[in-house]
C-alpha cells in the first residue's frame, strides 16, 4: 500500500492515492481514517507529509477533521452546478434525479430598509414580500432560502406553495430573470440555519447572494440562500481574455 515514487512532491502523490482509495471504496463516505501513524505507515511517509497532504484535502471539503476523535471522509456533493449557470434550486435537484420540496416556514410584507430601496430602485411607499423556506430534496431539508420579492410585481393568485419564485415571475407576473449578481461565501456553524438543515457540528454552509434581474434589466428578486456543503458544490468556467 505504500506509495511509488514519481518526480513529484511527496505530498501530491498522498493526495492522489488517497482520492484513488476513497474512489475505490477503500475508505467509504463518512468513514473515520486510520489515525496519522497508522497511516503514515501504510503509505511509507513521515507524519509531516500526511499532514500536509490531509491540509490540503480538508480544504478541497475531501475529508473533515474533528477534534480529538478523528478524520472523516466527506460524503460527496449530491448536487453540482456551474455558478454561471442561472438555475433555480428546484431545478438543480431535479438534475440530480431527485424530487424537490419545500417547508414553508414565514411570509411577510415589509417597508423597504435603505438596502431594499437601493436594490430594487423602488419608493420608501413600496411594500417588500419577504419569505422563508427550506427547500427540500427527497424530504431531506438541503438549502435555506430567504427571498425578497417587491409586492407589486407578485400576481394577486401568489401562493406560498408553489416551489420556484422562477416559474411564478416568469408564468404569473411575465417576468422572465434572465440574469443575476452574486456573490458566494463559506460560513461555518449557525445558530438558526444549522439546526434547521440538520447539519452536523462540523458541516459548513454556502451562502449565495443573488439579485436577480428581468429582461428589461430591471431588479425583481434577491435572494440568500444557505446550501449544505456537504450536499452543493458549485464551478466556474473562467477562459482568458
Amino acid at each position: 500500500m505504500s506509495i511509488k515514487s514519481d518526480n513529484r512532491h511527496l505530498y501530491l502523490q498522498v493526495i492522489d492515492r488517497l482520492k484513488q482509495d476513497m474512489e475505490d471504496g477503500v475508505y467509504k463516505e463518512k468513514e473515520k481514517l486510520p489515525s496519522e501513524f497508522d497511516l503514515a505507515k501504510q503509505l511509507g511517509v513521515s507524519r509531516a507529509t500526511l499532514r500536509e497532504a490531509l491540509r490540503i484535502l480538508e480544504e478541497e471539503n475531501v475529508i473533515v477533521r474533528r477534534h480529538g476523535v478523528g478524520t472523516f471522509v466527506n460524503a460527496k456533493p449530491l448536487f453540482t452546478s456551474g455558478i454561471e449557470q442561472l438555475n433555480s434550486v428546484t431545478d438543480m435537484i431535479k438534475q440530480a434525479g431527485m424530487k424537490p420540496g419545500t417547508i414553508f416556514l414565514s411570509s411577510s410584507t415589509l417597508s423597504p430598509t435603505e438596502e431594499d430601496i437601493r436594490r430594487f430602485s423602488c419608493s420608501t411607499s413600496e411594500d417588500i414580500v419577504v419569505m422563508e423556506r427550506v427547500r427540500t430534496a427527497n424530504g431531506e431539508p438541503v438549502v435555506y432560502c430567504v427571498d425578497k420579492v417587491p409586492e407589486r410585481i407578485l400576481p394577486e393568485t401568489f401562493s406560498h406553495g408553489e416551489e420556484s419564485i422562477f416559474s411564478i415571475l416568469d408564468e404569473e407576473s411575465n417576468r422572465r430573470i434572465t440574469y443575476a449578481v452574486a456573490q458566494i461565501e463559506p460560513i461555518g456553524y449557525h445558530e438558526k440555519i444549522s439546526p434547521i438543515l440538520e447539519c452536523d457540528p462540523e458541516t459548513a454552509l454556502l451562502v449565495l447572494k443573488q439579485m436577480h434581474f428581468d429582461e428589461m434589466d430591471e431588479p425583481v428578486l434577491f435572494s440568500v440562500n444557505y446550501f449544505k456543503a456537504d450536499k452543493f458544490s458549485f464551478h466556474v468556467l473562467r477562459k482568458r481574455p
